[in-house]
């Protein structure tokens, strides 16, 4: 398989209800696993790779410490997770995290992670907004079009 066929069917899996995708064509292998909660990497990796962890079921609906309700709708503005992945608050484990509740965001500005598939997403505030709320816990699984922020344009 050559890169586009890789990233076609990343892009396929991804859109479709399947959660684990085992390909073989001679010495080539994929393996596509959706709702794991493994180890984090901050460094690019490849899109070929072996999961190594079990899936996890999204946790309830909570209130985690004042800071963030997980898989809560927000009342007015949101900011979505735009892939399945995992959401993390900050570029590296124990650095500060892009965005606090209160913060004033400019358009363009990074405010989280996602991982996805072992490579490092940024998510950019799509227009300047302060945040309300953080929607989900750092290192917790997100589905596409879920909402991550609550937000108000400013």
């Amino acid at each position: 398989m050559d890169k586009n066929e890789i990233r076609e069917l990343i892009r396929i899996f991804d859109k479709s209800d399947i959660t684990k995708l085992k390909i073989k064509e001679g010495d080539f292998s994929i393996e596509l696993q959706k709702g794991f909660d493994g180890p984090v990497a901050y460094a690019a990796a490849p899109v070929v790779h072996t999961p190594s962890a079990a899936p996890v079921a999204p946790a309830p609906v909570a209130q985690i410490g004042g800071e963030a309700s997980i898989n809560a709708a927000p009342a007015g503005l949101s900011i979505k997770s735009p892939m399945v992945g995992t959401f993390y608050k900050s570029p590296a484990p124990g650095a500060a995290p892009f965005a606090k509740v209160g913060d004033v965001i400019r358009k363009g500005q990074p405010i989280g992670i996602i991982e996805a598939m072992k490579i490092m997403n940024e998510i950019e505030a799509e227009f300047d907004c302060k945040i309300l709320e953080i929607l989900v816990e750092d290192g917790q699984p997100v589905e596409y079009d879920m909402p991550i922020f609550a937000v108000e344009k400013v």
